[in-house]
């Protein structure tokens, strides 16, 4: 069974000690001092013919080291890197770290310390264990995002976003964390609480910077049809669901009382005639003003109401199980369809940053709205008859037995369904009622005659609205990106002149980089000060530094030139190597990474710097590694340590049981993952090599056939399943052929037998993909130079492929009860007069009557008795 190492019942005894002399730690320091001095997994430059293949891990975060977590995702790219180089493809494979962030300031805090000296500490352990760990980058192209000269390009970046009208500053309610003391985005903020440390995430009001992406919104939804395929569908459905593209109106309403109309986005404008009063957000500008212009009493329920939903979460919000509470404003909006006054309330159900914040409320057709009205005994209007029957409806008629059609009794109508007093809203098509000159349309042409008439008398426009809402990237913390921006004394903010570029964080010694509400770069008083560009007049420094996701928004670019001190990423080596062939990672991020990396691509792109719309071709999620029933991390306490696993039981055993647990996107319970069984099978698979007795120049074909049949499958069968991500299936398959020459070893022509050498080849080139060291030392034991890991893929004899025979199964009653060896292309009655003709069958049968049989030649036979 995949997924849990095992012994064959056909496999010959294996009598010596599992591992005896096999020293996996002696071999696995051997190789990597060659690994290290000969540097063969360099990327080929401009000059190198051969296809290239960009393969890239989501990089690590450096908050100490890696643990078996890492070890899952790592593994991975590794496999896939190393088999896209047998395959005779230039293949581009780097690494860096995500270097900025709280974490590193959070510890620096603790300490009393510079975030430099832990972040770059935790690096350099990291770099040691992915060199024990085997991993074949090019460690050529290294990147840290906390040096200048990569946040260089961060704020480079962050002037052509400005100079595109796509980098503002405004004042908004934000996402705070309290703890933390700074600006969370939305995608960081998980059930309410902050993502990196648990807290209570509360809204606050501050002046902060964004990345309009919402300029984007459209492309970013409609271009996820070019990854359908090739990224998980799970993944597309997160993004497509959180960018959330709804298609409908914007609604011009008078406000009693103000001189400028609200207005208001719905997606059912075709409901119109059936609202009965406007919903605020009590959190929106729009509501403390209508407030104001209220009296005295109301603007006391509001703000003691607004002050209860600030201590809510979103989520807590948008719940549709919790009681609906409101304050109503004592104002009014005018319905511009029929005059009709519309009262006006604020109710936490309507968010500040959703469309215009203020809805109108159509309860008949709106459960929220439903709810919110039959609380406070507001009037319900139906506006669409869901019981009418529609165009291209086909009734539904059940018949009896014989076929007579039932009486359906007494049809529905709408008296029957009145929401004012089931409680249930009608949210169905049907036809348009009560709606003068839309009464008897359909939805779809209601909603295209009302945004007719609305843009003709001037009062709305068709419209869309989305989910996505702009980037905000402004942080107050230090271990960050200096914002490149200058604050005049006239109230002007200009850019830092591009040749000072980049502007360098200022020493962390004697800044407080506790979190208070503020930057701690606000106390860098030298640092903050500076002069105008164009005047020379004293001006200051903006003290936010930027969101990390903006650092790995664009690294996979950097690393094509990472110490290209001119620009960010030469144009002519994205034209050779991007996009990203193969992007691996956890599905974690689905949201909170690549939906930024999507968006600065199509901004590169428009800037005419790159040739491509989409940052990564194809995707690979894996799962979690599980310890304890909980996700490993370090922040929880519950990992395996990545530097004492690569003693005991090894690299090679570590990266061949976590590619063998199970298919790469389910979670794996590290309880179950057997390393011991891992290093028995690498062990066995050494031995093979060391008992091969024939020269390298031997004639394969003279060895055993039903062995090179084995090894040809193998080599056939491989490059699907690993670019089907099977990774499993190839180490069980890998076993098998382990199994089967060892058996040929052990009878027959033994260990000189040309078909044990051919398939112990080709166990240590398709073992590289997983066990590298051991790989190297069998190719070296074998008798040959250079490295395996830059060996062609052999290629499969087809003439090895016809399978002979096959092992067809008898099953009786769903329990194998036989085996047989038949012809490949036997028929089905053939291969039954077998079946029914084993004594071993005959036997299990005892004389029962068989009352159905099932063939699929030539493989199963089923029996049934009952």
């Amino acid at each position: 069974m995949i997924g849990t190492f095992h012994v064959s019942q056909t496999e010959t005894p294996d009598t010596s000690a599992p591992t005896e002399g096999y020293d996996a730690y002696s071999i696995q320091q051997k190789w990597q001092a060659r690994w290290a001095e000969a540097d063969p997994f360099r990327a080929g430059g401009a000059d190198d013919t051969r296809p290239r293949k960009y393969v890239l891990g989501m990089f690590p975060y450096p908050s100490g080291d890696l643990h078996m977590g890492h070890a899952e995702s790592y593994a991975y790219v590794d496999i896939v890197a190393r088999f896209w180089r047998h395959r005779g493809y230039n293949v581009l494979n780097p690494i860096g770290w995500d270097s900025f962030g709280l974490p590193a300031e959070n510890a620096a805090i603790q300490r009393g310390a510079d975030p430099r000296e832990w972040t770059y500490a935790n690096i350099e352990q990291h770099k040691k264990s992915f060199r024990e760990y085997g991993s074949s980058y090019d460690w050529s192209r290294i990147l840290h995002t906390s040096d200048p000269e990569y946040y260089h390009w961060n704020q480079w970046l962050f002037q052509r976003l400005y100079e595109r009208g796509l980098a503002y500053r405004k004042e908004s309610p934000v996402n705070w964390c309290p703890n933390d003391q700074t600006v969370l985005a939305n995608e960081q903020v998980v059930d309410g609480h902050c993502e990196r440390c648990g807290a209570e995430v509360i809204k606050k009001k501050l002046t902060q910077w964004y990345f309009k992406i919402t300029e984007y919104a459209d492309r970013l939804l409609d271009d996820l049809n070019q990854l359908e395929g090739f990224w998980p569908q799970k993944v597309i459905r997160m993004q497509r669901n959180w960018i959330g593209r709804s298609v409908g109106a914007d609604i011009d309403f008078e406000i009693e009382g103000r001189a400028d109309k609200v207005t208001v986005f719905s997606t059912r404008p075709d409901t119109l005639h059936g609202a009965t009063f406007m919903v605020v957000a009590p959190d929106s500008d729009l509501a403390a003003e209508l407030a104001a212009g209220s009296s005295a009493e109301v603007r006391m329920r509001f703000q003691d109401y607004l002050e209860s939903v600030q201590r809510e979460t979103e989520i807590e919000r948008q719940s549709t199980d919790r009681p609906k509470t409101g304050v109503f404003l004592d104002r009014f909006a005018i319905n511009p369809v029929n005059g009709e006054r519309l009262p006006i309330w604020a109710a936490d159900y309507v968010l500040a940053d959703y469309g215009h914040g203020a809805v109108m409320a159509v309860p008949a057709h709106d459960q929220r709205d439903l709810d919110f009205a039959r609380a406070f005994d507001l009037p319900v209007k139906v506006v669409v008859d869901t019981t009418a029957p529609i165009t291209g409806s086909i009734p539904v008629i059940e018949l009896d037995e014989e076929g007579v059609p039932i009486d359906p009794g007494p049809l529905e109508t709408l008296a029957d369904i009145d929401p004012a007093t089931t409680g249930i809203a009608l949210t169905g098509d049907g036809r348009v009622i009560n709606s003068g000159s839309l009464d008897g349309l359909s939805k779809r042409n209601a909603i295209a005659r009302i945004i007719e008439q609305l843009e003709a008398a001037g009062t709305g426009r068709a419209a869309k609205s989305y989910r996505l809402r702009d980037w905000l990237i402004s942080r107050q913390r230090f271990w960050g990106t200096p914002i490149p921006m200058i604050h005049t004394e006239d109230g002007r903010i200009v850019p830092v002149p591009e040749d000072q570029l980049p502007l360098r964080l200022p020493d962390a010694r004697g800044l407080d980089l506790a979190p208070k509400g503020t930057s701690p770069l606000g106390g860098a008083t030298d640092w903050m000060k500076t002069t105008d560009p164009g005047t020379g007049a004293p001006a200051l420094r903006d003290p936010d530094t930027m969101d990390t996701f903006v650092d790995s928004s664009w690294y996979f670019l950097r690393f094509l030139a990472p110490n290209d001190s001119n620009e960010a990423f030469p144009s002519r080596e994205a034209d050779r190597w991007a996009p990203v062939d193969s992007y691996i990672g956890g599905v974690e991020h689905a949201i909170l990474h690549l939906l930024y990396a999507r968006f600065i691509t199509k901004v590169l792109f428009d800037m005419g710097l790159i040739d491509f719309t989409e940052p990564f071709s194809s995707l690979i999620n894996q799962g979690m590694v599980l310890l304890d029933g909980s996700k490993m991390s370090k922040s929880k306490g519950n990992l395996v340590e990545f530097a004492s696993s690569m003693i005991d039981p090894g690299a090679d055993a570590v990266r061949t049981a976590i590619a063998f647990a199970g298919p790469v996107e389910d979670d794996i319970n590290w309880e179950d993952v057997s390393t011991t069984g891992a290093q028995k099978f690498l062990a066995r698979a050494w031995r093979v090599a060391t008992d091969v007795t024939s020269d390298p120049d031997v004639v394969w074909a003279e060895g055993d056939a039903s062995l090179r049949r084995v090894t040809h499958r193998l080599l056939a069968d491989a490059p699907g399943l690993v670019e089907q991500t099977k990774f499993n299936v190839v180490v069980a398959r890998l076993m098998e052929l382990v199994n089967a020459t060892r058996k040929v070893i052990d009878t027959g022509a033994g260990p000189a037998d040309p078909a044990v050498r051919e398939a112990a080849e080709a166990t240590a080139m398709i073992l590289d993909l997983f066990a590298p060291h051991l790989a190297e030392e069998m190719w070296e034991i074998l008798g040959y130079d250079g490295f395996v890991g830059l060996v062609p893929w052999r290629t499969a004899d087809a003439t090895l492929l016809v399978e002979e025979s096959v092992t067809a199964v008898v099953q009786i009653d769903g329990k194998v009860r036989g085996t047989l060896q038949v012809p490949a292309r036997i028929d089905a009655a053939e291969l039954e007069r077998l079946a029914r003709a084993d004594e071993k069958v005959v036997r299990s049968l005892a004389g029962r009557e068989i009352t159905r049989v099932v063939v699929r030649p030539p493989k199963v036979v089923s029996f049934s008795t009952h």
